[in-house]
């Protein structure tokens, strides 16, 4: 109950910024903080001892691309507003943790942002949207087709979350298995291995239906 009003109390403080997807509020001029500031040691020492300001000012810098790494990855825009909402609440709360010398916000960032993303996956069951030519569907009637793909989406779905997510970034996003790794926390030898055992499971459920999909 605690944790609850916790962050209860934090949505209510940023619910103006908390909102990267609508313009609900005007910014003042104190909150305009150039890129070589945001980048600076000092402002990553203050957001590591709890500075409110320069937590929100790291929030309007990365805000966009914590959004656009999620809805990559479940594919799914109102889920992945939520997500980001998600992800710098975990941010704030994991601040005392953050190494300011390490200086790399946006890696860690991107780190929590993709464990946020695969807990999402774990209790999820919509549809992955994949590009028309993943994989190659046979040429023939539409309706066919049609049928094949969304029998391909279920197999997709099927797939244990570690492993879809891997799958998604490596073989629909076209992400490289270092900057999977990167986010992971994993190395990149075992995001190959993931990416492996994925397709394995993918072809053992569309054996029999003749969908070729092709391992990295």
């Amino acid at each position: 109950m605690q944790t609850v009003s916790r962050r209860s109390i934090f949505l209510d403080r940023f619910a103006c910024i908390l909102s990267p997807f609508e313009t609900r509020c005007n910014l003042t001029p104190s909150l305009a903080v150039s890129t070589d500031r945001v980048w600076s040691m000092e402002l990553l020492e203050r957001f590591a001892a709890g500075d409110l300001e320069a937590f929100e000012a790291l929030f309007r810098q990365h805000q966009r691309e914590v959004y656009a790494w999620t809805v990559r990855i479940v594919r799914d825009s109102c889920a992945a507003e939520d997500l980001t909402v998600e992800t710098f609440w975990r941010v704030y709360r994991a601040r005392g943790r953050f190494d300011p010398a390490a200086g790399n916000f946006r890696a860690w960032a991107r780190r929590i942002a993709t464990n946020a993303a695969l807990d999402h996956l774990r209790h999820a069951r919509k549809e992955t949207e994949l590009p028309e030519d993943f994989p190659a569907a046979p040429r023939g009637d539409p309706a066919a087709q049609g049928e094949l793909r969304g029998r391909l989406r279920r197999a997709f779905l099927e797939l244990p979350s570690k492993y879809r997510l891997v799958a998604t970034l490596a073989l629909i996003e076209d992400e490289p298995y270092q900057e999977i790794a990167d986010a992971v926390g994993i190395s990149p030898a075992l995001v190959k291995v993931r990416v492996f055992r994925a397709v394995r499971m993918l072809r053992r459920k569309l054996n029999s239906l003749g969908v070729e999909v092709n391992a990295k």
